[in-house]
């Protein structure tokens, strides 16, 4: 875990892909795309199988590593309609199960638009945003808000960092701009999309089960 202060608030980086806000207890995660490996499956595109395991199994290890009193989703939990497959839906239920007590926001984002609410069974309560939470707002899309810092997803951020030489290692990472912050994409079968760095900008690479900070210096816009 890593403490950083983001537009006066303290919030915890987990390696996990999630941020963690101990003023309220929140847990904040984007772009869990569940069932993404089956709906393409679905579609006879051959791709890992066991992927939703391992996103409910890092989702419980980040709730549980933070102690958190609420889970908020920045949208894009389910990754399609092809995603409510039987097996994909008890996982979810069992999961649901071993945290019944949690209460789970989730805000819209575009592929929940076309996936649909998750099952009322799941008791996940869902809104579109942005949402207020603290001093700031909660949103799928990072759109920059005339009167408050906002904390997104959606563009699944990464980083590419140089070493000597042509050495280079792309990494999922916590964005934070002047006005807008964006997370990591938690979903276990997601990619990354490497978001061109603005003088102020502070980014947060995890490897190795750790949150660093990347400095500049290291620090590549583009994939070569």
């Amino acid at each position: 875990m890593l403490r950083v202060d983001i537009a006066g608030v303290c919030l915890t980086l987990l390696p996990q892909r999630a941020a963690f806000l101990p003023d309220s207890a929140t847990l904040l995660v984007a772009d869990v795309h569940v069932g993404k490996a089956a709906s393409f499956r679905g579609l006879g595109v051959p791709v890992p199988s066991g992927t939703t395991a391992q996103t409910l199994d890092r989702l419980s290890q980040a709730l549980q590593a933070t102690a958190a009193r609420r889970l908020v989703v920045l949208g894009d939990f389910l990754h399609s309609a092809r995603s409510r497959g039987a097996d994909t839906l008890a996982a979810l239920a069992q999961w649901r199960e071993d945290h019944a007590a949690l209460p789970i926001t989730l805000l819209r984002g575009n592929h929940d638009q076309r996936a649909g609410d998750p099952p009322a069974s799941l008791g996940i309560e869902v809104c579109d945003g942005p949402l207020a939470c603290g001093p700031w707002l909660l949103a799928h899309e990072p759109q920059p808000h005339e009167t408050a810092y906002v904390l997104a997803g959606h563009v699944h951020p990464g980083v590419v960092m140089g070493g000597r030489g042509f050495d280079r290692v792309r990494l999922p990472c916590f964005h934070f701009g002047v006005r807008v912050g964006v997370l990591p994409a938690f979903g276990a079968f997601t990619g990354t999309h490497v978001l061109p760095r603005e003088p102020g900008d502070r980014v947060f690479a995890i490897a190795d089960d750790a949150v660093h900070e990347v400095p500049q210096r290291q620090h590549v816009d583009f994939a070569r």
